[in-house]
């Protein structure tokens, strides 16, 4: 297989719902860039927060397309808003948890081996939020073992 072109519009890819919370919309699957990389757009509301985890064989970048999140890098803490970005080299431990009322994340992961986890741990998104499952998470991160849930985030709820 190749890499294909891709055109994509605003709205455009599966729409899915990730069951760490948020919707994920697919720009890149991995086969389409022959396994190169994968990328998604992700919506969240606030309050959404990821455990401290890290993807041991991918590089993970995303970028803040809108709303603002608290993120912690390998114990470095930041607060990252539209424009803002970060980068997470594989192995390295990370979190974020979402600070606005909304916000709208890039996500892309190079290689695409991880994608497995992403697709697994999600559903079709319908109407209306699906329901936030951190087992369920948990479970397919050890089954794909694309990503290491290391524990809870490092984030004090307000």
């Amino acid at each position: 297989m190749s890499a294909q072109p891709i055109i994509r519009a605003a709205g455009e890819g599966d729409r899915r719902w990730f069951f760490g919370g948020g919707i994920h919309t697919w720009k890149v699957h991995t086969e389409q860039s022959d396994g190169a990389f994968f990328m998604f757009e992700d919506e969240m509301t606030q309050g959404k927060m990821t455990p401290w985890h890290c993807h041991p064989d991918s590089d993970e970048t995303i970028y803040v397309l809108e709303g603002e999140v608290d993120l912690n890098l390998d114990g470095t803490e930041a607060r990252i808003g539209a424009g803002g970005m970060w980068s997470a080299p594989r192995g390295v431990n990370h979190a974020f948890t979402v600070v606005s009322p909304r916000a709208r994340l890039l996500a892309f992961q190079t290689p695409g081996r991880a994608e497995g986890f992403y697709w697994g741990a999600s559903e079709a998104a319908g109407e209306g939020d699906g329901v936030v499952d951190f087992d369920r998470v948990r479970e397919v991160a050890t089954d794909t073992g694309a990503t290491n849930v290391l524990g809870p985030p490092p984030f004090a709820r307000a």
